[in-house]
């Protein structure tokens, strides 16, 4: 399946005269192409194609979207391993407290 997901941006580069973006998908960080929609800042949200942020989106939708998307299992499908894997390094080591 290949979604339009949303997500945070955590950072913006130039590459080759593209502004790009590293974006966390609930713990996934994908780079991301930012072509379409170049003055986005740091901390705001985007809907990710195919590598692509084709929308700005408020926090509010965003979390709504990837808490739906969870729910559903879509975020596991959309990402695979990757997800399983960022959980797996969200959660603190045996035997240690938060």
């Amino acid at each position: 399946m290949c979604l339009a997901v949303p997500g945070r941006v955590l950072s913006l580069a130039e590459q080759d005269g593209t502004t790009m973006a590293q974006v966390d998908f609930g713990g996934v960080r994908k780079e991301v192409c930012l072509a379409y929609i170049p003055d986005i800042e740091v901390g705001e949200y985007v809907i990710v194609h195919v590598g692509f942020a084709i929308q700005r989106l408020d926090e509010k939708s965003a979390q709504e979207t990837l808490a739906s998307f969870a729910q559903l299992g879509i975020l596991e499908e959309e990402f695979g391993d990757s997800l399983a894997r960022a959980a797996r390094q969200a959660q603190p080591p045996d035997g240690a407290t938060s």
